[in-house]
């Protein structure tokens, strides 16, 4: 049964997705042009989103445990630090750059277009290089 809600979880993503145009990288790169073309729809389907999880939010916490597991998997670390933080601006500029998210270019591998794919397996090549760096040992600099 989980896999039957995740399966409509990523579906109904993937319609809002499609729907706010966000699968579009011109229109996400123009939310970025704010002295040129500046599209500010993406501002819109974030206040969105961001709306619809506030109400959600509130509904779960109501709950002693979420349907599908024995407890909420809520992070325990409030640390900020430099992965997080250069995890984030790598994020930043990825998006700024290819015009994607990881979220929605799932949904746009749809479209069948070969930048899609290769935005794609560029994010699995980071995650993959990441993993093979984290697990070099550091050298003493003396």
């Amino acid at each position: 049964m989980q896999l039957i809600y995740t399966v409509l979880t990523g579906l109904v993503f993937g319609i809002g997705i499609a729907l706010s145009g966000m699968m579009n990288p011109a229109k996400v790169l123009n939310f970025f042009d704010v002295m040129g073309s500046w599209d500010p729809s993406l501002a819109f389907v974030m206040a969105g989103a961001l709306t619809v999880t506030f109400l959600g939010y509130r509904l779960v916490w109501k709950r002693d445990t979420p349907l599908f597991s024995d407890r909420f998997q809520i992070p325990t670390s409030t640390l900020i630090d430099a992965k997080l933080i250069g995890g984030s601006a790598l994020f930043g500029i990825g998006w700024g750059i290819a015009g994607f998210c990881p979220g929605a270019a799932i949904p746009a591998l749809g479209t069948g277009r070969w930048e899609v794919a290769l935005f794609l397996c560029a994010v699995v090549g980071g995650f993959f290089l990441r993993r093979l760096l984290s697990n070099l040992p550091l050298k003493a600099t003396s």
